[in-house]
């Protein structure tokens, strides 16, 4: 049987590694689960009684860009968090906003650029989901080293030219994933500018944006309006996952020029799972809501205060600006997450699993991730048996 060439090459799925990894050894201590961002924190409690109270919504077939009352709800929303104004027919819902990395990919990448194979530029740590929607159209991938010299995000600037000129798409996650860095104000005006100078769309990834230490992160919608740019250069991505903590209920949306969402759109009429209506319903509600997110949040941020104070002293093992992950530095990521697990039970996931090796360096191979989901007092005692095996 022949198999297509372009996937010869996709990224090993992390977890599976991790279990290859730990499962022959034995938990030293209570197992604890730092591995997964699943937020633990309460959805709220609105979201059920609205589920059973339009249950009979499961019977009809929902639309595939969303109710319009979800979508006003996303647009009302843009508007009061990002001060954008982003009409309901220049949103899509997504079941899950990996299904928009991945489809936005499918039905906005050019075949060529420039008479080439197009680039894809990918921050290196990244979600695997860009890379396998770069391999999934044929274009070429270009990972881009998010190390503590560059502020954890891509330096795009550092390409040449020639390079940028092939360029179709460049992903970007603020605030990033694994390491919280986030992009500012100037950070995304070069960005959006070399996009103008060099013809290729933003996709940017925000699904973490509503978790952050003190101050709200910009995003790219609201540096599109403010800088003038073309609405077909940008296309952001949102969820419910981290923001409400509804990883189950796969609640997303992407938001971009008329143009580019009409491609979504009609690619979504073949190749998409639209939210059941119930749910979709549910969505509407929670993006109207702020008070549990705002209570969310609050947690966040005292868990970004208790892991400064168990890590003082210790260099590059700060809280986070934002997001919900710890990306601690270790001799070597593997090593550190079996001794770690062998001697205390804590679970953790080795940097290098989120990475790719380019000319022989890995810029996760250093580190180790570790998610803040659990309760506080599970946290602290986590942390406290990761501090004393790792760094004392």
């Amino acid at each position: 049987m022949v198999f297509p060439e372009r996937f010869s090459n996709l990224p090993e799925y992390a977890f599976p590694r991790l279990r290859a990894l730990l499962d022959g050894h034995s938990p030293g201590g209570e197992v604890l689960h730092m591995t997964i961002g699943e937020p633990r924190h309460a959805f709220p409690d609105f979201v059920s009684n609205i589920i059973a109270a339009n249950a009979s919504g499961f019977g009809k077939y929902p639309p595939n860009e969303g109710t319009l009352e979800l979508l006003d709800a996303i647009s009302g929303w843009l508007l009061r968090r990002f001060d954008a104004r982003i009409p309901a027919e220049q949103i899509l819902a997504l079941n899950g906003t990996r299904e928009g990395l991945y489809n936005a990919m499918m039905a906005l990448c050019p075949e060529t650029k420039n008479g080439g194979r197009p680039l894809v530029l990918i921050p290196n740590p990244f979600y695997q989901v860009y890379a396998v929607a770069t391999l999934s159209v044929g274009a070429e991938p270009v990972y881009l080293p998010c190390t503590q010299e560059t502020g954890f995000l891509p330096d795009f600037e550092s390409l040449e030219a020639n390079v940028l000129d092939r360029v179709a798409v460049a992903y970007i996650c603020s605030p990033s994933n694994p390491q919280g860095a986030v992009a500012d104000r100037e950070y995304w005006r070069r960005l959006l500018a070399l996009a103008e100078k060099h013809d290729f769309r933003v996709f940017a990834d925000e699904c973490y944006s509503e978790v952050w230490r003190s101050e709200a992160p910009v995003g790219a919608l609201q540096m599109a309006a403010e800088m003038g740019t073309d609405p077909e250069r940008v296309v952001v991505f949102h969820s419910l996952s981290k923001r409400s903590n509804l990883p189950g209920l796969r609640s997303g949306f992407v938001a971009s020029g008329p143009e580019n969402v009409r491609r979504m759109r009609q690619l979504r009429n073949y190749a998409g799972a639209p939210l059941p209506l119930p749910l979709q319903m549910a969505a509407t509600a929670v993006w109207l809501d702020e008070a549990h997110v705002e209570a969310s949040r609050a947690r966040y941020q005292a868990k970004y205060k208790l892991a400064d104070q168990v890590f003082k002293g210790i260099d590059g093992c700060a809280a986070p600006q934002a997001g919900f992950f710890l990306w601690l530095p270790v001799d070597d990521g593997e090593t550190a997450t079996v001794k770690i697990w062998r001697e205390t039970g804590v679970r953790v996931l080795p940097g290098a699993y989120l990475s790719r090796d380019v000319v022989g360096e890995n810029p996760g191979a250093g580190y180790i991730r570790v998610a803040m989901v659990l309760n506080e007092e599970e946290l602290q005692r986590g942390l406290e048996a990761l501090r004393d095996c790792i760094y004392r």
